[in-house]
C-alpha cells in the first residue's frame, strides 16, 4: 500500500498548547510566546481548512496510552463473546451498539455510549446507553441472577469497561471542545463551541474490526450443524495457513484492497479518534473449555510503517493519502457540520479504513468520539462562499473533463480512475443539505444517501 499511495503524518497539535491557545486566562510571557500560539494557531487552522487534510493529531496528552490500552484491550473480547453473555455485560455497564451483533459474517462491532456534559464542564455521565438506534438498550440491568461463571467473567475481565468508556471519553470530549474554541478564535465567534453545548452529549463508539480469523469464529459459533471439534480443526487450519503471512504486506494499489469502512463524510463537527491498537494471534493458540465456540490467544501487532489503515481522499489531487500518527496520539477530524457552520473556513475529507491483503489475521481496534450539533440546529448557506459550495457538486464533471488531460504515467491514470470512482460512489455534501435544514434533516438525509434503499452504500 505505502509504495502506491502517499503517506501524510498530520500537522501535531501538543497539548499544552493546545490549552494555552483555548484558555481564555493565559497570558502569553512575552512576545517571542504571542508569536509562537499565532503561528501554531494558524498551522491548526491550515490543516483543518480547505488547503490542509482537514484533520491534525494531538499529542502529550497525560494518560493517553494508559486509557487507549485499556479499554481497547477489551473490545476483540467483547466482540466474540456469545450473544447472551455479551447482552448481559453491555447492559451491566449501560452500552449498546448501533450495528447488528447477531449477524455472523459482519466486519465490524461496535459499542456506544452517550456522555454528557453541562455548559463549559463535563458535570455529569449518565449512565443510560439507550438510543432509537440502539439494537440493545443498555438503559436497564439485569435482572436475572447470573451463573456464577459469567460472574467471574464479567467482574474480572470486563469489571472496567463502563468505567474506561467514560474515562477516555472524557479526556477526548474535552480535547474535541479545546479544539473548537481555537477554531472559533480564528474564525469569529463561538459557533462551533456552542454548537457543540446545546447538544448537550457527545457519541462515544469502540469499534473492532474484524480479522479474516474473527470472522471464522462467529461463522464457526453460527454453524450449529458443526461439532465442536470440526469448528476447532477448521479455525486452527486457517490460523496455520494464514499466520506465516502475520508482518509481510504486499504492495497493492488501492483498488485491490478491502476495506473496513467504506468512504464517507463524517457530518458532524469534529471526531476525536485514538490512534487504533492492532492485534494478531499468538504462535500458540488455546481453545475455552465447555464451549461451543474457540477463542485464540492474540498480542499486539505494530504494523508495517506504523500507519493507522486510516486513508484520505485528497480531491485536490485525486490522490489517496495513507494516514501516519504518533502511537500516543488522538486524531481529530473536521465534519461536514464544521463545514457548514465555519462557512468553508474548515473542510470535512472524504477518508475510509482500508485491510490491505497479506495480514488477513490482524485485527483493528479503536474508539471514536462523535461531537455534534443539537438536533434541532438550523444550518444556513445563504453566505457559504459559493465556490466553495459548488466545488464538491461539480467535481465529478470536472475530473470527466480532465481525462484528456492526464498524464500517461500508469500510476497518475490509476489515481484519476480511483477519483472518479469515489466521486460517483459519494453523494456531495450540497446534494445532501438544502438551506434551513435542522442537523436530524440533513443527517436523515445523509444517512438515506450513503446507506437507503438505493444509497451509494446499501449493497456494500
Amino acid at each position: 500500500m505505502e509504495g502506491e499511495s502517499e503517506v501524510i503524518e498530520p500537522f501535531e497539535l501538543h497539548h499544552s498548547d493546545l490549552l494555552l491557545l483555548s484558555s481564555p486566562s493565559s497570558s502569553p510571557s512575552g512576545p517571542g510566546e504571542i508569536e509562537w500560539l499565532e503561528s501554531v494557531s494558524r498551522a491548526v487552522m491550515k490543516a483543518l481548512g480547505p488547503s490542509g487534510p482537514g484533520l491534525l493529531a494531538i499529542t502529550g496528552v497525560e494518560r493517553a496510552l494508559e486509557l487507549r490500552r485499556s479499554l481497547l484491550s477489551l473490545s476483540r473480547r467483547l466482540a466474540l463473546l456469545d450473544n447472551d453473555d455479551r447482552r448481559r455485560v453491555l447492559k451491566d455497564h449501560g452500552l449498546g451498539t448501533d450495528v447488528s451483533l447477531k449477524n455472523p459474517d459482519r466486519s465490524v462491532s461496535s459499542f456506544v455510549l452517550h456522555l454528557n456534559y453541562l455548559e463549559d464542564s463535563i458535570l455529569d455521565l449518565t449512565s443510560d446507553g439507550s438510543s432509537h438506534e440502539f439494537e440493545e438498550n443498555g438503559s436497564a440491568r439485569e435482572g436475572a441472577l447470573h451463573t456464577d461463571a459469567f460472574h467471574e467473567l464479567q467482574y474480572c475481565e470486563f469489571k472496567k469497561l463502563g468505567s474506561n468508556f467514560k474515562d477516555l471519553g472524557i479526556c477526548m470530549m474535552r480535547l474535541g471542545l479545546r479544539l473548537a474554541q481555537v477554531c472559533d478564535k480564528a474564525i469569529g465567534g463561538q459557533v462551533l463551541e456552542k454548537s457543540i453545548l446545546d447538544s448537550g452529549s457527545a457519541k462515544g463508539r469502540l469499534i473492532h474490526y474484524h480479522s479474516a480469523l474473527d470472522a471464522s469464529v462467529l461463522r464457526a459459533r453460527g454453524n450449529k450443524k458443526e461439532t465442536k471439534s470440526k469448528e476447532q480443526q477448521k479455525l486452527l487450519r486457517h490460523f496455520s495457513s494464514e499466520n506465516s503471512g502475520i508482518g509481510v504486506m504486499r504492495s497493492l494499489k488501492p483498488s485491490q484492497l478491502d476495506l473496513w469502512q467504506q468512504w464517507h463524510y463524517d457530518y458532524g463537527i469534529f471526531t476525536v479518534l485514538t490512534t487504533p491498537m492492532f492485534t494478531c494471534p499468538c504462535q500458540k493458540s488455546t481453545f475455552e473449555e465447555n464451549s461451543c465456540s474457540c477463542m485464540l490467544c492474540v498480542q499486539e501487532y505494530s504494523p508495517p510503517g506504523g500507519h493507522t489503515y486510516l486513508q484520505l481522499f485528497d480531491a485536490n489531487t485525486d490522490k489517496i493519502l495513507v494516514v501516519k500518527t504518533p502511537p500516543a496520539s488522538f486524531i481529530v477530524q473536521v465534519g461536514e457540520s464544521a463545514d457548514i457552520l465555519s462557512k468553508g473556513k474548515l473542510r470535512s475529507t472524504l477518508h475510509s479504513v482500508y485491510k490491505p491483503m497479506g495480514l488477513e489475521n490482524v485485527s483493528r481496534d479503536t474508539f471514536v468520539l462523535f461531537l455534534q450539533p443539537a438536533w434541532n440546529k438550523t444550518f444556513s448557506i445563504s453566505d457559504y462562499p459559493p465556490t466553495a459550495s459548488t466545488e464538491s457538486s461539480e467535481k465529478s464533471i470536472s475530473t470527466e473533463e480532465m481525462s484528456e488531460a492526464i498524464s500517461t504515467d500508469s500510476v497518475d491514470k490509476e489515481s484519476h480512475r480511483l477519483g472518479q470512482e469515489i466521486h460517483r460512489m459519494i453523494p456531495p455534501l450540497f446534494s445532501r443539505l438544502k438551506d434551513g435544514m435542522t442537523f436530524a434533516e440533513f443527517s436523515r438525509e445523509t444517512t438515506k444517501q450513503y446507506y437507503g434503499g438505493s444509497g451509494t452504500q446499501s449493497v456494500r
